[in-house]
């Protein structure tokens, strides 16, 4: 028997990381230099044959940058069950912002057992800075596990650059906390919506898919 799972993803970063163009890329296959920038909120369904019995749904939820301090926030995150964290590699500001965006995430919305939900984060537009990340950035493995990251990878909206293996990433770490819920419920009680995850380690290691080149 097929299951569908629906999972509301956010994608949330300063203004101008390019959090729309990489939601149009993995959604649409298409990149344009000229997007408006996002007010309020969008969001687009991306629909995966994940494998022979599992169909998931995602609704990606493009959050504004200008929105990071306003009490829509907590609304625009309501029963959200993973992040794509965005920041831009050629402007050090916008890494800056990161943990703010990180910690914003968490203070609104978490598991149903009280832990954050999975977060990747997006070093975006490689395609523009081509010795990698720019030197002013910390190691990102020791900051993503150091800061509750699942996993972070180096990306390119305009070049199609790991796009499709940072929200493979993601699922995977969706279902693992759904797996985790079903195997730990009692058959006799309902389970409400929401996700949980037994396990402490959330390094690169435990995703397969996470694999940045």
């Amino acid at each position: 028997m097929q299951q569908e799972h629906l999972f509301k993803v956010l994608v949330i970063g300063d203004l101008g990381v390019g959090k729309t163009s990489i939601i149009k890329r993995y959604v649409h296959q298409i990149f344009s230099q000229h997007y408006r920038a996002t007010i309020g909120v969008d969001f687009a369904l991306k629909v995966l044959n994940w494998d022979s019995q599992t169909v998931i749904r995602l609704q990606l939820w493009d959050i504004a940058g200008q929105e990071r301090y306003g009490n829509m926030t907590r609304v625009y995150y309501r029963e959200a069950v993973g992040a794509l964290i965005v920041f831009d590699v050629t402007r050090a500001s916008t890494f800056d912002a990161v943990l703010k965006w990180k910690d914003d995430l968490d203070s609104k919305v978490t598991l149903s057992n009280g832990k954050p939900v999975p977060a990747v984060l997006l070093a975006n537009k490689s395609d523009q800075l081509r010795e990698g990340v720019c030197s002013q950035i910390p190691k990102l493995d020791t900051f993503c596990k150091e800061n509750g990251f699942v996993s972070w990878f180096e990306t390119s909206a305009k070049e199609n650059t790991n796009i499709e293996a940072a929200a493979r990433c993601l699922v995977q770490h969706i279902l693992a906390h759904e797996e985790n819920t079903v195997n730990d419920s009692d058959p006799d009680t309902v389970t409400l919506p929401g996700y949980n995850n037994n396990t402490k380690d959330h390094g690169r290691t435990s995703c397969s898919a996470c694999s940045k080149y």
